[in-house]
């Protein structure tokens, strides 16, 4: 009598691949911004008051030789676009800080999810909204005077080069939240970094009228090849560095990606 093998797999239920997980978390995140869409909308206002209000005030330094003849308004807009994306990215991780408390988070774990379809799930959202808002930041410097004679290439590229800087951020922000697991040392860190990022960087002022330890630091700062390279794409005219940039920030997307998902595998040996 020959011996019957039966397949383990015979009546399983199919595992879902990588990209549907990933979209079911997608999903699940975006129902929360949904729900509470208050977040990204206020996040609007304070680029609203930037080129609206910050923009006027200093609209003469658009006449200084620093800014070769362009208005100030079209230098200020893509600063402010990135800038956007930058405070938006930050605060990314506090999603995650609410399922630890939740206890949500320890339910994704148990789960047959891969671990890294919930951090491109979760990343997926926030650029989609980061995506959302710098359209509307977009259309609020149009309405403030800014004009872009890149086009819709040019804008397209200043999108792309915004959605790579929030990745970078994003990611870090959650890597921070998993491993402090605390809000206050995430909002603690994200100001300590963002603001510096920000001010030492060409978001509102060339790198020529910086005192020289400015120029040298803001070279190497991520958020000054973002500006320069959404800029010159909304100009029409890309840096001669920009090559580098892009690789740079390309490079630094992969690296926080990586440190965001051994985050959240050395969160879960932790419990």
């Amino acid at each position: 009598m020959s011996a019957i093998t039966l397949s383990p797999a015979v009546g399983a239920p199919a595992r879902p691949g990588w990209f549907t997980q990933t979209g079911q978390v997608l999903r699940r995140w975006s129902i929360v911004s949904i729900r509470q869409a208050w977040g990204p909308v206020m996040s609007l206002i304070q680029p609203v008051i930037w080129i609206l209000l910050f923009g006027q005030v200093f609209r003469t330094l658009g006449a200084l030789p620093q800014f070769g003849g362009h208005g100030y308004i079209d230098y200020l807009v893509p600063g402010i676009l990135m800038m956007t994306v930058l405070y938006s990215g930050a605060w990314a991780g506090t999603g995650y800080i609410d399922d630890i408390a939740s206890g949500v988070m320890d339910q994704y774990l148990t789960s047959p999810l891969r671990r890294s379809a919930i951090i491109a799930g979760q990343l997926l959202q926030q650029l989609v909204v980061n995506v959302l808002q710098s359209l509307v930041v977009l259309g609020i410097g149009w309405l403030g005077g800014a004009r872009y004679p890149g086009g819709v290439g040019g804008m397209l590229l200043a999108l792309g080069i915004a959605t790579l800087l929030a990745t970078i951020f994003c990611c870090a922000s959650t890597a921070v939240a998993l491993t402090s697991r605390s809000q206050i040392a995430l909002i603690s860190l994200s100001q300590l970094i963002v603001l510096p990022a920000t001010f030492l960087s060409t978001t509102m002022m060339p790198a020529t009228a910086m005192p020289e330890w400015v120029q040298n630091v803001s070279r190497w700062n991520p958020m000054t090849w973002a500006v320069e390279l959404g800029r010159g794409g909304l100009a029409g005219a890309l840096p001669a560095e920009g090559w580098w940039q892009a690789s740079g920030l390309a490079l630094l997307a992969a690296l926080s990606f990586a440190w965001a998902l051994r985050a959240i595998r050395s969160y879960q040996r932790s419990i």
